[in-house]
């Protein structure tokens, strides 16, 4: 995926748990409001959510032919890979090859693991020329790699993303508003971060959680997310933004029910 370049994407995504858990409900009404909140992880949802952002980054909303995936798009980041977008050059591909590692010892991958450490955070191939783009298809054949990547995927970006979402009381499109800032923009300190969008976005208006109309609070943290999207020319296209959530939200289709149409790039996409 068109991940920034910041070395606190995975490491500071680790702590996302920590900062997220720290929001504080301080009043009934908020308490309300989060546990109100539907769900992105309802399993008919999640596969939308799927859908969606595999048209994005992959152009298909076949997401589960992306497990093999694997390129060097020139964004600075390393290889690409996965449905997610695991990226040697930002430390969750690191993560990944290492839980997988951890649950099958001696996989076609778990060579690589000097080489993605001498790499993570750079856009280096060293030791990993030539073979592993065709090692990691191998391995994508393999049901507990494709686990891992769902596993490393809900633990890092999905659940965050979703939690996050109830806890500001918003239904399914705006958690999964935030779950696709998570995914492309990582979370951190920095100026374009999900943490920095959505902060951005409280500046100017107020979740459900905390008073606020849900529409108003999703249109500022849109409006936050493209400013985010323009900072980087790997970003600077921004329909996935313009042609997909803002055309949900103007129909008013909070919780995402389909059949929904959208476009990414000028492609189409429809769900029944």
């Amino acid at each position: 995926m068109k991940h920034p370049p910041h070395t606190s994407r995975r490491t500071l995504l680790a702590l996302i748990g920590v900062s997220l858990a720290s929001v504080p409900l301080a009043d009934p009404p908020r308490a309300v409001a989060a546990r109100a909140a539907a769900g992105l992880d309802d399993a008919a949802k999640k596969e939308i959510a799927m859908q969606l952002v595999s048209s994005a980054e992959n152009s298909s909303l076949d997401w589960k032919a992306q497990y093999k995936y694997i390129e060097d798009i020139g964004d600075g980041r390393g290889y690409t890979a996965g449905t997610i977008g695991f990226c040697s050059g930002t430390g969750d591909m690191l993560d990944l090859v290492e839980l997988y590692a951890d649950r099958r010892p001696g996989n076609v991958l778990a060579p690589y693991l000097p080489a993605l450490r001498r790499v993570n955070g750079t856009d280096s191939h060293d030791g990993l020329d030539p073979h592993f783009p065709r090692d990691w298809r191998r391995a994508a054949e393999d049901q507990a790699f494709r686990r891992a990547q769902d596993d490393e995927r809900d633990r890092v970006y999905f659940g965050p993303a979703v939690r996050q979402g109830k806890t500001d009381g918003l239904r399914v499109l705006g958690q999964f508003a935030y779950y696709d800032a998570i995914v492309m923009h990582g979370d951190g300190d920095d100026h374009t971060s999900f943490r920095a969008i959505r902060r951005r976005a409280l500046n100017r208006a107020r979740p459900p959680a905390q008073g606020g109309d849900e529409v108003t609070y999703l249109h500022a943290f849109l409006d936050a997310r493209v400013w985010a999207m323009k900072q980087e020319e790997a970003h600077s296209d921004t329909s996935r933004v313009d042609t997909a959530q803002r055309v949900f939200l103007r129909k008013g289709n909070l919780d995402l029910d389909p059949p929904l149409d959208w476009k990414v790039y000028g492609d189409s996409y429809h769900i029944d």
